[in-house]
């Protein structure tokens, strides 16, 4: 049967909360670029990447998104505010990976989300009808899903959960 695939990659080490600092106004620190850099650059390695790329709008997630661009994992980067911490990108989801519009069968397809924890990690626990909380990301971590083409919100199957640590060695 065919299947998607989503990737769902956490955004790098950020600024930490600060007053005067708007949550969404948290960038990516030089280690956070420099570890995302490398853990991304390892991916395209090993073959991993997306036809489509969606990001959080908030800036840290923004800035992880453009280093996959970069790096060579997407082609381009989307913005969505169902990616936003506290979103529900789930219903999103068959939009996001419908292909060509004139076939009848859906055709494969290979979805990157760039987002936050523990959303990302609950979408993910949801697509496999698991329970909330028995998957976590770490930053720039990236989780793998196998979808069902014909219907993406349901029997979804765990493929890879990477720790950038595994990755980086």
């Amino acid at each position: 049967m065919a299947h998607h695939t989503l990737l769902l990659l956490r955004h790098g080490i950020a600024e930490e909360r600060r007053d005067g600092l708007e949550d969404g106004e948290r960038a990516l620190t030089p280690r956070g670029r420099s570890r995302t850099r490398a853990v991304l650059d390892r991916l395209v390695a090993l073959g991993l990447g997306a036809e489509r790329l969606i990001s959080s709008p908030l800036l840290r997630a923004v800035q992880t998104a453009e280093i996959a661009v970069e790096a060579g994992l997407a082609p381009a980067l989307e913005i969505r505010a169902a990616l936003a911490p506290g979103g529900d990108p789930r219903p999103c989801l068959p939009g996001w990976l419908e292909g060509d519009h004139g076939t009848s069968q859906p055709s494969p397809r290979r979805l990157l989300l760039v987002g936050h924890e523990p959303d990302l990690s609950h979408l993910a626990a949801r697509l496999l009808a698991a329970p909330s909380g028995c998957l976590t990301l770490r930053k720039a971590g990236l989780l793998q899903l196998a979808l069902p083409c014909l219907d993406p919100l349901n029997g979804g199957v765990l493929e890879l959960l990477l720790r950038p640590s595994a990755l980086l060695g």
